[in-house]
């Protein structure tokens, strides 16, 4: 019965192996990644991997409405509605209406939510370290224009 499984095994997946499959590999690499963050990011800011990224966006930018906030952090409008929500409700960003056009909110960091990028980029750096520890400069320098060219 066994070598009947393995025959159909064989003539449906050939030499296919899921193992070595890009999306097989991306989710290991992400997985390990991610990892890495929320114990990484703990320390200093407890924010997950979209809140680091909105609030690390809006501090970069200064001003910015949470529609463009959401494009330029690739998140869709539910999901970037919530990220803001949250952050909001922690003190980190504040929304206010554009004083050139009151049907737009703007959002702005807080002076504690610059405190906390601040100290979330330090863990932040520490964190892309580690998970690149496994490859030397050359391959790093590859592995991100790779990723680049993907996204």
């Amino acid at each position: 019965m066994a070598d009947a499984a393995v025959g159909t095994a064989e003539a449906v997946l050939g030499d296919y192996v899921v193992e070595e499959q890009v999306g097989f590999l991306l989710r290991r690499a992400h997985q390990r990644h991610a990892a890495l963050f929320q114990e990484g990011i703990a320390e200093a800011a407890e924010l997950t991997p979209m809140q680091f990224t909105a609030l690390i966006k809006t501090v970069e930018l200064g001003r910015v409405t949470q529609n463009h906030l959401g494009r330029l952090a690739a998140m869709d409008p539910a999901t970037v509605q919530g990220v803001v929500r949250r952050l909001i409700a922690r003190g980190l960003v504040r929304r206010t209406p554009d004083p050139m056009d009151r049907r737009t909110a703007v959002l702005t960091a807080t002076e504690e939510g610059v405190a906390l990028a601040r100290r979330a980029v330090a863990c932040a750096r520490r964190i892309t370290e580690a998970t690149l520890l496994p490859l030397d400069a050359e391959e790093r320098q590859r592995l991100l224009a790779l990723l680049r060219k993907l996204a």
